[in-house]
């Protein structure tokens, strides 16, 4: 996604939908909403995504906006003040746990870096809330297995910010491929090449900007010095706080692999790549990445490539389903059926019509008004399957190795493996034991 492609979907997701046009989606949801009472929404985490997903939420008429938090007071500020520009009132904390703590709030955004989405989710159930939560879903296997534990064990509605799921095109391709007209998938490729991400420059450690509270930034993180490079939106690619485009772009689009397979856990995992493009830059995740997934009878491919935007197919993201009668190629644009000649006819490309932000926002809101998670369109188990998925594919690259999972015994096996399982909690803080 180009920056401003990037622009151009934040400025469409804080635009104001009409009532009347989410009726004509939605009208048995729409019928009654003058005799319901208002949901009270509070976001923690509103530079980006956080804020995005806020802005997609309000939309809905039985939604309020009553609180927002976060650890940089110049954010938390000028969002105050763009929420009363349109005549929302709301009270602001730096510190998640002071929202949590307000029974003012009764559904909670979460949109912070990924290695605090386990502890603020976890801590959002046991304090009775319901919960819209970014991808991806945690920062290690370990998490993504505690988040799951707790969402059960409490009574929350969790959704998971995987709003691709939500977009009928994509649903309209995985059901085409579970037609079989594709004939024998032997390979599914998954892609992003980013042509927006450039080298990040190295830059010197430096003061705590006046407003931050830097210490709660980091959280479980390990202590570091101040660097602008890490903080904000390239946090991504520091392994302390993320896991590079594998858990920004891959949940996404291997996402949509594993459902149109109707595959969970692979046999083997495989990955080579590097800093290939920017080997002195400031960046720590891999800016090249080939990923195998090994399954019985096919295999999951997935790749990544920063600085360029030529990916297969012409597309700078997908996911290509390779049959022996033709391939089916999805990405957030559309779909097409490209035929093996003279084995099935092909399919001009079906392009998107919906907003699947906004539609992902009104599923989740849906769910909390009936507290049915059965019909939510991400609920915490899936966003779970496929981040730790994804997090398979960057330890089979940290270790340089092929790896095999263990479903039995939630291990690889091999200790190198298996001490990525768990992230490093630091400054006092542990993952919870649910």
């Amino acid at each position: 996604m180009t920056n401003t492609s990037r622009r151009k979907f934040i400025k469409n997701s804080t635009a104001v939908v009409t009532i009347a046009g989410l009726t004509s989606i939605f009208p048995k949801l729409y019928a009654s909403v003058g005799a319901t009472q208002k949901i009270r929404v509070g976001a923690i985490g509103i530079n980006g995504m956080g804020w995005s997903d806020l802005n997609a939420i309000l939309k809905h008429p039985d939604v309020v906006c009553t609180a927002l938090c976060d650890v940089d007071n110049n954010v938390l500020q000028k969002r105050i003040k763009e929420l009363e520009a349109r005549g929302i009132t709301v009270k602001g904390f730096n510190n998640y746990r002071d929202l949590l703590k307000s029974k003012d709030v009764d559904v909670v955004v979460i949109g912070t870096p990924d290695h605090w989405h386990c502890l603020q989710m976890i801590e959002a159930c046991q304090a009775g809330k319901d919960v819209y939560v970014e991808k991806p879903l945690g920062n290690s296997i370990a998490e993504c297995r505690a988040m799951v534990d707790a969402v059960k064990k409490s009574k929350s509605i969790v959704q998971v910010g995987q709003w691709q799921r939500s977009q009928q095109h994509f649903r309209d391709a995985v059901a085409f491929v579970h037609s079989g007209k594709l004939g024998k998938i032997r390979l599914v490729k998954a892609w992003a090449y980013q042509g927006w991400m450039k080298s990040i420059p190295v830059k010197p450690d430096g003061p705590v900007p006046a407003g931050v509270n830097y210490d709660l930034w980091l959280g479980p993180a390990k202590k570091h010095p101040f660097n602008p490079n890490r903080f904000h939106f390239d946090f991504r690619w520091y392994w302390d706080y993320a896991g590079g485009l594998m858990t920004d772009w891959g949940v996404h689009m291997l996402d949509y692999a594993l459902l149109g397979m109707k595959a969970t856990k692979p046999i083997s995992i495989m990955a080579s790549g590097g800093k290939l493009a920017y080997p002195q830059d400031a960046a720590e995740t891999p800016d090249t990445l080939t990923t195998v997934y090994e399954f019985e009878g096919f295999n999951v491919q997935w790749e990544h490539a920063t600085g360029i935007d030529g990916g297969p197919y012409g597309k700078d993201h997908g996911v290509a389903f390779i049959g022996n009668n033709g391939t089916l190629v999805l990405n957030r644009g559309g779909w097409e059926v490209i035929p093996e000649k003279g084995r099935m006819d092909g399919i001009a490309f079906q392009r998107s019509v919906d907003d699947g932000l906004n539609l992902h926002a009104v599923n989740f809101i849906e769910a909390v008004k009936s507290r049915d998670s059965t019909t939510l369109n991400c609920p915490v188990e899936d966003g779970a399957a496929i981040a730790i998925f994804s997090q398979m594919g960057n330890i089979a690259y940290r270790t340089g190795k092929k790896i095999y999972w263990n479903q039995e015994t939630w291990s690889f096996g091999t200790e190198d493996a298996d001490k990525l399982i768990s992230a490093s909690y630091h400054n006092g803080y542990r993952l919870p034991t649910i």
